[in-house]
């Protein structure tokens, strides 16, 4: 059970840009794999992702430095290491780091590492990954978010909020709600085929239209859930992920790729609100900027019980800065993507602390992802009870969902879809 070997090397992600994957074999033949993802709107709160710099290679977004750090300073620790052990191994990664924001090895680094090591793990207990991480209680499915239609940084549009996603709330299991979301996707397309917009897809295989306005985008996405046969606000709802740092400048809200509004951050939650008055909008993910915690409290205060508020951005899957919104009473509902911390011991803790404080927590894909699955694992592994990993297209993105249906087929008559139930904390 103990670590013979770690090896890293350098792959590509799902937009062309290097990453890093990594190999931990065990004394006994074991060996494992995982590689890490990257996002595009980064918070500045994130950890480091370690990058090489040089423009002759990949534009210098090489990742041979994470890699180095991997064989000449990871790998000498923590040979001989119980691989069982994860809490320690992780302990380890951060010591070897020494920053708080995993500044010198890079998060990407210990992440790929962290995540290995799990696996192995997993294999050598003779467990599926999920099973491994939550153990006897590891029987809920997600649900998904699936990310349909992009404005925002991830579209060149006229669109400012970054992700419209539908969830499937009324759905008897995963693969049917993952079914029902299929349909929806595919009349989308065709809508907006017949109505003489782009189809082509963005980085979470989304469609990226050309669309005049945010409520534009609403109205030809519940256009969409109606043609299919299904009912917005019973059976599907939407999520928004505005992700409004992205728009925030000298402490407003500027619309400047539709409305050309300039918004004060009261002015924004009225916004929220009256979209979220005319339209089945169930969840909000960074409807405003990183550190207006001023603002966030507002926008709790009006709006924290009728839908999910997620900090994505605000948290960055950070027990510290989870906290200060505990204690502040923000939001009720954290993202949770592994690569923002950069090791899976500090990942858990915070879903930990969420849920022990009601937040309802979920599972998150970066939008540069690879064919890796571990946060299907992870999501039914710690019971998070929601998923966003991206459309019903691009494979990367299919990867995850795919595993997921077929935990769901392992689990047999004892899986759990928890629908509506997962948003346990919302009056509505």
């Amino acid at each position: 059970m103990n670590i013979q070997n770690i090896k890293g090397r350098e792959i590509l992600d799902s937009r062309g840009n290097p990453t890093i994957e990594v190999d931990i074999q065990l004394e006994c033949g074991i060996s494992a794999r995982a590689s890490v993802p990257s996002g595009a709107s980064t918070g500045v709160h994130e950890a480091t992702e370690l990058r090489d710099g040089d423009q002759k290679r990949y534009h210098g977004k090489g990742v041979l430095k994470a890699i180095q750090n991997v064989e000449d300073i990871i790998s000498p620790a923590l040979i001989g290491e119980n691989v069982l052990n994860q809490k320690r191994i992780d302990q380890m990664l951060c010591e070897l780091d020494g920053t708080r924001n995993k500044g010198v090895l890079g998060a990407n680094s210990t992440l790929a590492v962290s995540m290995a090591a799990t696996r192995a793990a997993a294999q050598y207990s003779d467990l599926p990954l999920y099973r491994y991480i939550g153990g006897i209680n590891a029987v809920e499915l997600p649900v998904p978010m699936l990310n349909i239609l992009n404005g925002g940084a991830h579209a060149d549009n006229s669109i400012d909020i970054q992700e419209f996603m539908i969830v499937p709330i009324k759905a008897p299991s995963f693969s049917e709600a993952l079914r029902m979301s299929a349909e929806i996707f595919h009349t989308l397309k065709l809508i907006l085929k017949r109505e003489g917009h782009n189809t082509s897809v963005g980085d979470e295989g989304g469609f990226a239209p050309n669309l005049k306005s945010n409520e534009e985008a609403l109205q030809v996405i519940i256009k969409a859930i109606e043609e299919s046969g299904f009912l917005p606000g019973d059976q599907i709802f939407i999520a928004l992920d505005s992700a409004a740092t992205e728009f925030f400048e000298n402490e407003k809200y500027v619309f400047k790729k539709s409305s050309g509004q300039i918004l004060n951050s009261a002015e924004m939650v009225d916004f929220y609100q009256e979209l979220v008055q005319k339209y089945p909008i169930i969840s909000i993910e960074d409807g405003l900027a990183e550190d207006d915690w001023d603002g966030w409290e507002i926008l709790t205060r009006q709006l924290g019980n009728q839908i999910q508020l997620v900090g994505d951005d605000l948290f960055v899957t950070n027990t510290e800065r989870l906290q200060k919104g505990l204690d502040r009473k923000i939001t009720n509902s954290i993202l949770i993507k592994l690569n923002q911390i950069g090791t899976v011991t500090e990942t858990i803790e915070t879903v930990k602390l969420a849920q022990k404080n009601n937040y309802t927590t979920i599972i998150s894909h970066r939008s540069g992802e690879t064919e890796e699955t571990f946060i299907a694992d992870l999501a039914v592994g710690l019971s998070t009870g929601q998923i966003k990993t991206g459309s019903v297209s691009r494979s990367e993105r299919i990867a995850k969902y795919n595993r997921l249906l077929r935990i769901e087929e392992e689990l047999g008559n004892t899986a759990i879809y928890p629908g509506i139930k997962t948003f346990y904390n919302l009056k509505k």
